[in-house]
């Protein structure tokens, strides 16, 4: 399937849904603004009626008494039923967006400004200065791109790619070139796997053990809080474990991540055991019934060899006491701090079975293009990114969205003129 058809169909079902509810909003705009003559009528109906309670009021003064009376009893029930009313609007609202593929797809839009903005508009203008696809424009573009922490592996495949394509399509101008390299981007980065970004949740009510590792400062914490709001809100029950046990106020920072999003957390003392902290959680976890403990562990990277055998010992502590665990260790990367964010995976993939990526703060970065260096280089699938400070911006990571981000403007171009 090609690039335009698969982002097409991602959008379509996003799109339906904002045009449903523009037509919506329309409905209701019309139903407020009727023709004039239909206004005057309906003005002097409500006039004539005016009119007649006041004749009521004047014959009977006992009337008037009564309903004043029962007017504040009315005017009581009216908020509440009102404030209901909003309630349920809120919900019907908020559904969509969190189910949205638009709205998702507008995510990774938003949290790739920064890098769409300094990267997209040197693409721009190498495309303005460039009538024709020739050696010196593949010569500029491999240096927009390694500007953009793309990674020189990465930009090298995708030069050998790009070239055999403008043959094979006998392309002599730039008109449409973005996408020939949307394209391109999304085949390096999938490289044929399928379902990379999916967790792997085990089964038939099996404990799911997660380990997260990381050095101090990429946000490691706030993504596992952010993890565990998703997957409880996907009806997993959930609970985690404090192993990073030597940062100040680490424990305590995972505690008021559990309870804003309503999970238990295991911990011990500052200083304790992250070993023996696992074990705890992993029993309690057991005896509780959950389906998912999320652990968190040291990032103390200055001392690497200290680090790494301690990561070693919890990763046995947690594999005795479930066999095949943990199923997942995923590697919490910082995307501003671009091409060291590639050297400590290389670090944490020679001492754990790192299993996953979750690249955080991309918002943050005008460098985005390290997700390709990191999958190209290393092997290890992006499944999550933090695209903002929101709870729900936690996303996992889709190569198609991800290029729509890097080159939104330019697509949307292109899918318009395919629809024509």
């Amino acid at each position: 399937m090609s690039f335009f058809k698969r982002l097409k169909e991602k959008l379509a079902g996003g799109s339906e849904q904002k045009e449903q509810q523009e037509q919506h909003e329309q409905q209701e705009q019309q139903v407020d603004l009727l023709p004039l003559d239909e206004q005057v009528q309906e003005e002097n109906q409500l006039i004539e009626t005016v009119e007649e309670e006041i004749s009521e009021t004047q014959q009977t003064v006992e009337k008037e008494q009564e309903e004043t009376v029962e007017q504040p009893a009315i005017e009581e029930v009216h908020p509440v039923e009102e404030e209901d009313s909003n309630q349920s609007d809120n919900e019907v609202e908020e559904q969509p967006q969190k189910q949205s593929a638009w709205s998702i797809t507008q995510k990774f839009k938003a949290g790739l400004e920064k890098t769409r903005n300094s990267f997209t508009s040197k693409v721009n203008d190498l495309v303005a200065r460039y009538r024709k696809v020739d050696e010196d424009f593949f010569e500029e573009l491999e240096d927009v791109l390694l500007q953009a922490d793309v990674g020189f592996e990465t930009v090298m495949e995708l030069m050998d790619k790009l070239r055999f394509e403008v043959q094979r399509q006998n392309i002599k101008d730039t008109n449409g070139i973005q996408a020939i390299i949307s394209e391109k981007l999304v085949e390096i980065y999938e490289s044929g796997e399928d379902n990379l970004t999916e967790l792997n949740i085990q089964q038939s009510g099996d404990l799911t053990v997660i380990l997260f590792v990381g050095v101090n400062g990429v946000g490691k914490t706030t993504t596992i809080g952010k993890l565990a709001h998703r997957l409880k809100s996907e009806g997993k029950s959930v609970m985690l474990a404090a192993g990073d046990t030597f940062r100040a106020g680490a424990i305590e920072q995972l505690q008021v991540w559990g309870d804003r999003v309503g999970v238990e957390v295991i911990a011990q003392s500052e200083g304790s055991d992250p070993a023996a902290v696992m074990y705890d959680a992993i029993r309690a976890a057991k005896k509780r019934g959950v389906d998912i403990l999320i652990c968190d562990t040291a990032g103390r990277l200055q001392n690497k060899v200290n680090l790494m055998n301690e990561l070693e010992k919890v990763h046995r502590v947690i594999s005795r006491e479930i066999p095949d665990a943990p199923h997942e260790v995923l590697l919490a990367l910082d995307a501003t701090t671009g091409q060291n964010a590639l050297v400590q995976a290389q670090m944490f993939k020679e001492a754990t079975s790192v299993t996953g990526i979750v690249l955080t703060k991309l918002d943050g970065t005008a460098k985005g293009g390290i997700v390709l260096a990191i999958r190209n280089k290393l092997h290890i699938p992006v499944k999550f990114v933090g695209l903002g400070e929101k709870m729900d911006d936690l996303q996992p990571f889709d190569a198609e969205r991800y290029v729509y981000g890097l080159f939104a403007e330019g697509l949307e171009k292109e899918l318009e003129k395919a629809e024509d």
